[in-house]
């Protein structure tokens, strides 16, 4: 085994910023600059990763951090390179039941071409592209999303379903993926990704109980379904041990706000191909 596929089911609020703004929200999520999807830095996904498995292994086998993810203060870099985590799918509030998973044809594609370069036996069959105002999906009559509505197109690719289910470590979750997995055109996914977040107001309040500070904050939902690569740099050995602890203890703690519980995501490891698999 050489390669890991790291599915992220978001359990909680998820806020991975940059930093204060000068716009209507002070403390948006990090988003790609030539999409505005909004992701998690590998930076970010690595120290958290690096954190979660030093916490782990503090008694008795601090060595295999180093081994995963280099020694800090020394030119020793690590035995995993780990990727951005990549959005997969969005939850959007519906009136047709409580939300709907979203996605579009672009980050289906992406899924395909990440496989590929991981070696993976998984594949994404192809995706025929549905029109503007229109969905492929469990056929409900009228889509409703957010204020916008959209009319059926086609059902699900073939083994979209199944591929999906393997990024998502709970069962009973799973099997909710039929009714509420839904593609959008690139465009109308993009205006969910753009204005459909949480924004939450927090304030810091003075000894009197009085506003102090007050900002606005962006999060990714719960049951946001991301996903990161973890790929071998030398001997497979950084990857064997993670894939291990990764089995063990299945949660990690990314992004800000982890006082206020914010930032967990529920963990899937998938093999990503190479010798081994």
């Amino acid at each position: 085994m050489r390669n890991l596929i790291l599915g992220l089911l978001a359990e909680t609020f998820i806020h991975s910023g940059v930093g204060r703004t000068e716009g209507a929200i002070d403390l948006p999520v990090a988003r790609e600059a030539a999409t505005d999807y909004p992701y998690i830095p590998g930076s970010s996904l690595k120290g958290a990763l690096r954190d979660y498995a030093g916490d782990y292994w503090k008694n008795g086998d601090a060595s295999k951090v180093e081994t995963c993810f280099g020694k800090e203060g020394a030119e020793q870099a690590g035995g995993v390179l780990v990727s951005d985590a990549r959005l997969l799918l969005l939850p959007v509030r519906s009136l047709t039941g409580s939300y709907k998973w979203v996605t579009c044809p672009m980050l289906l594609e992406r899924l395909k071409r990440d496989f590929e370069r991981m070696n993976s036996s998984h594949s994404i069959l192809g995706v025929s592209t549905p029109e503007e105002g229109r969905f492929l999906g469990k056929d409900e009559g009228i889509l409703y999303l957010e204020e916008r509505n959209f009319s059926s197109q086609d059902d699900l690719p073939e083994n979209l379903v199944e591929q999906f289910g393997r990024f998502i470590r709970h069962v009973d979750t799973q099997a909710r993926l039929p009714d509420q997995l839904v593609i959008l055109h690139n465009k109308d996914f993009n205006w969910f990704a753009r204005y459909a977040l949480s924004v939450q107001a927090r304030n810091v309040l003075d000894e009197n109980k009085k506003s102090k500070n007050l900002w606005y904050e962006e999060s990714l939902p719960p049951d946001t379904l991301m996903y990161a690569l973890l790929g071998k740099r030398c001997d497979n050995s950084g990857i064997a041990n993670l894939k291990t602890l990764l089995q063990d203890k299945p949660y990690l703690q990314t992004g800000g706000n982890e006082t206020v519980g914010m930032g967990w995501f529920a963990m899937q490891a998938i093999n990503g191909g190479g010798n081994g698999q």
